[in-house]
């Protein structure tokens, strides 16, 4: 494992291979098992206490900024595919549009277990 880190903020930091840092992360394309591209990862949820991602939030549909929704992902659903530069899902389109979602301005609060609950039962896993 790889594992640089530089002596001032200016010098770059390499971290291993089966880490990134979370401003990487944002505009990560995802796609679907077929390659089809679904969206990119709009941003991620990480736990206060134990510092663990929750959730990749993806950026879906809309043009150019206008009329996009937001899916929170549990992060253990993704697998990163080096070979697209980015995160598979085994999801369809049509299961994304039944998904939970919200848009900029209705942001879910994620203290609210409920909700965390209904986001991971769609997805089939536990709740942490």
């Amino acid at each position: 494992m790889s594992s640089t880190l530089g002596t001032s903020m200016q010098d770059p930091v390499q971290i291993g291979a089966d880490a990134i840092e979370a401003s990487r992360v944002n505009g990560t394309k995802v796609y679907n098992t077929d390659g089809d591209s679904l969206g990119h990862i709009h941003d991620v949820v990480i736990g206060k206490r134990d510092g663990h991602v929750k959730y990749a939030i993806m950026s879906f549909g809309g043009f150019l900024g206008i009329g996009e929704e937001y899916h929170p992902l549990p992060w253990n659903i993704l697998k990163y595919d080096e070979r697209q530069g980015g995160y598979v899902v085994g999801l369809t389109v049509e299961q994304l549009q039944g998904a939970p979602r919200y848009a900029e301005r209705d942001r879910p609060n994620w203290e609210d277990e409920a909700y965390g609950r209904r986001v991971n039962d769609y997805y089939g896993v536990g709740y942490y």
